[in-house]
């Protein structure tokens, strides 16, 4: 229970703040501030027993200089020493020891190798499906589809009863597209994502071989038209002599294997 304290601007005691109502009793008490625990001086001279402790896991010749101590806790500090052990510079070994209430002597609580502010350690671990990259796969690798891919969307099969389906517009999204026993087919999110790809890559409208073309895929006779919502701004090419031979190609994309190119006329 809180103690009252009688008004009239009379000082707070320590550890209590001045309630700033006029005519009000003070009950409010603040948390005790934190204290930072005090070196152990049995824990702390404990360097020799702390250095054994090392030795009895590691060559001697890995351990290093005594770089000091922390206190952890009440009776409970650890001593660092460097690491003098191949492929380890920067690192450091940690050894904890404790004193129980009342004992005279320190034990060996924990013993660990770990990086210093200048150790050579390895990055942040990433998953496998994150760190591969397009063209990583080789012959017989498997890269796992999730199947909540938002790439990805549910596609209508064979079995489907399409006739029905056709008299339930709830049924039919937009952007809807026949799956043909496909159980997946591409979301607009995964054809939003193979769009901007293609536009940006080798053969998209913006690179140097494009600019320099003398006409655009969209009027080239060795475009293949493809269908689908795609198919208004790509196409593939046929052309056996183009470097786009086979791929995608954006129908503002070109090069010099044009159908229409004109060959140059002799100088006279």
């Amino acid at each position: 229970m809180g103690v009252a304290y009688p008004r009239g601007g009379a000082a707070a005691p320590p550890g209590r703040m001045p309630d700033p109502r006029p005519g009000s009793l003070m009950t409010e008490t603040l948390p005790p501030r934190a204290r930072r625990a005090a070196v152990d001086a049995v824990c702390r001279d404990a360097v020799e027993l702390a250095r054994a402790a090392v030795v009895a896991v590691a060559p001697a010749e890995h351990v290093g200089e005594h770089l000091g101590v922390v206190a952890e806790d009440e009776r409970l500090v650890t001593h660092r020493f460097a690491s003098a052990a191949p492929g380890y510079r920067g690192w450091q070994w940690a050894v904890t020891v404790a004193r129980a209430p009342r004992a005279r002597t320190a034990t060996v609580d924990e013993i660990a190798l770990l990086p210093g502010a200048e150790a050579l350690v390895a990055p942040p671990w990433v998953p496998w499906s994150d760190r591969v990259a397009p063209g990583d796969l080789g012959v017989g690798d498997v890269l796992p589809t999730t199947d909540d891919d938002p790439r990805l969307a549910p596609g209508w099969s064979g079995l489907d009863d399409l006739a029905a389906a056709s008299d339930e517009p709830g049924l039919r999204p937009t952007g809807w597209e026949l799956g043909t026993g496909r159980r997946r087919v591409l979301s607009s999110e995964g054809r939003d994502d193979a769009a901007e790809r293609w536009l940006t890559g080798e053969t998209g409208p913006g690179t140097a071989m494009a600019r320099s073309a003398p006409g655009p895929c969209g009027t080239c006779g060795f475009l293949l038209p493809i269908g689908g919502p795609t198919g208004s701004a790509f196409g593939v090419c046929a052309n056996g002599m183009s470097p786009a031979d086979g791929r995608v190609v954006s129908l503002a994309y070109g090069c010099g294997a044009h159908s229409e190119a004109a060959p140059e006329r002799a100088r006279t």
